[in-house]
């Protein structure tokens, strides 16, 4: 609405105002004109008491609107009014001076058509004239202020914007935070229920083991929720290490037609700053969306490195699903956006947010090809490790 009005205010001054520099420009041809007949009255009467303080004083008239103007006369010799002079560079020279001139009547010559002066029996003058400078200056005054304006009007747009995002985003944190808080109670039963299998011995044990390890990873999700919001905690962690092993967990949870293969390069003792809860929230994304993309059938492959003499450590996880088009490829990270029936398009999202705005790393699709798969990469920052 805010916007809206501006334009209105702003196309009515552009208009007032270009009305306004017409009527200008008029009155300034006049003026001209009346030049033109003055001259042409004295140079024609009979009198000559004077000419030159009465040619002097119509000069000054024009000189004063500040109008550029250049008479030429029937032997096409050139005179140029004092708008013209007083702006001519200092020290010039004759021959400069008269280059300078023939410059600015060319291009008289294509703004206005020429005044004609009768100076005599069958002899014709002509002055020719441009906007003067205060003319000019109306002119593009207007698309300044409707420049102005739109600047405004985006800039409250923006602030406008920006408001409710956080806004929204202070919903989604409350939001967050108490499903955490309400997911407290039932995983505290859940443990109980642990214990209790563990104690009978009908019960085989690993299975109470495998539902130990569920309620773990909800505890963990849920400390990812009630943290969203809060700066994380970071420390410096073994890269492959997380990774292997949230990828041996993960494999058991996914179809078992789904292969996993974890490449690790990186020397032993190489570490990154990370918040753990949180990357394998990351690696969780992308593995489920490859999975998604594969139809629960196929292989995923995860490459961990560390280029010689850089500061980086690269994870590529590599599926053979169906792919991406260029045009889902630059929307992938986008919110709300997905290629699933069922999903809130949100999963891409917060792992770029989290690898880029907590762990100052990169997330991007390195390469995707329809009917072949797909490879993202991230990239994080660490210390150089000698191999």
């Amino acid at each position: 609405m805010i916007g809206v009005i501006l334009l209105i205010l702003s196309l009515g001054s552009l208009f007032y105002t270009n009305n306004l520099v017409d009527k200008l420009e008029e009155r300034e041809e006049r003026e001209v004109k009346l030049y033109a007949e003055l001259l042409r009255t004295i140079t024609t009467s009979d009198v000559n008491e004077n000419i030159t303080v009465i040619l002097q004083a119509i000069q000054d008239a024009v000189d004063f609107y500040q109008i550029p103007t250049i008479y030429v006369d029937d032997n096409n010799n050139n005179q140029a009014n004092l708008t013209i002079l007083d702006n001519l560079p200092p020290n010039v020279t004759q021959q400069e001076k008269e280059k300078i001139i023939d410059e600015r009547l060319a291009v008289m010559k294509q703004e206005h058509p020429p005044i004609p002066v009768e100076i005599g029996p069958g002899k014709t003058g002509y002055i020719y004239y441009s906007n003067s400078f205060l003319l000019t200056q109306l002119r593009y005054y207007p698309l300044i202020q409707l420049s102005v304006m739109l600047l405004i009007g985006y800039l409250a747009y923006l602030a406008f914007s920006s408001a409710r995002k956080a806004e929204q985003n202070r919903v989604w944190v409350g939001l967050a935070k108490e499903t955490a808080h309400q997911l407290g109670t039932p995983l505290s039963s859940l443990m109980a229920w642990v214990e209790y299998f563990r104690s009978d011995p009908n019960i085989d044990s690993s299975i109470a083991d495998e539902i130990e390890k569920d309620v773990i990873r909800l505890e963990m999700i849920t400390t990812r929720f009630s943290n969203i919001g809060s700066i994380p905690t970071m420390k410096e962690e073994h890269v492959a290490e997380i990774v292997s092993n949230f990828i041996t967990y993960l494999q058991k949870r996914v179809s078992s037609k789904v292969k996993f293969t974890v490449d690790n390069q990186l020397v032993p003792q190489q570490t990154a700053s990370l918040n753990k809860n949180l990357f394998e929230w990351v690696i969780e994304n992308i593995c489920k969306n490859a999975v998604d993309a594969m139809g629960g059938i196929g292989e995923i492959n995860v490459t961990i490195q560390a280029p010689p003499q850089t500061n980086q450590i690269m994870i590529d996880i590599t599926d053979n699903g169906k792919g991406m088009s260029k045009t889902n490829m630059s929307k992938i990270f986008n919110p709300g956006f997905s290629t699933k029936r069922r999903g809130w398009g949100l999963g891409l999202t917060l792992a770029k947010r989290i690898v880029e705005n907590y762990h100052s790393g990169k997330l991007f699709v390195k390469s995707s090809e329809l009917g072949k798969g797909t490879t993202f990469r991230i990239i994080l920052p660490a210390e150089i490790v000698e191999y």
